[in-house]
């Protein structure tokens, strides 16, 4: 890996990537995982497109 330039081919790249130490990958990173709040069409939302069938 060479960090003063960068990668010239898709091979260069994948081999500066294989050498990220894995304390800094991705997968060995625990994030804390949220989820979201279920998603429900509301009175204001309905009206925007009740119409919609009629103007297509």
């Amino acid at each position: 890996m060479n960090a003063v330039t960068e990668p010239e081919t898709l091979s260069e790249l994948i081999a500066d990537c294989a050498l990220i130490p894995a304390t800094l990958q991705a997968e060995s990173l625990e994030l804390p995982r949220v989820t979201a709040k279920p998603w429900q069409v509301d009175e204001a939302c309905h009206a925007q497109v009740a119409e919609l069938g009629a103007y297509v």
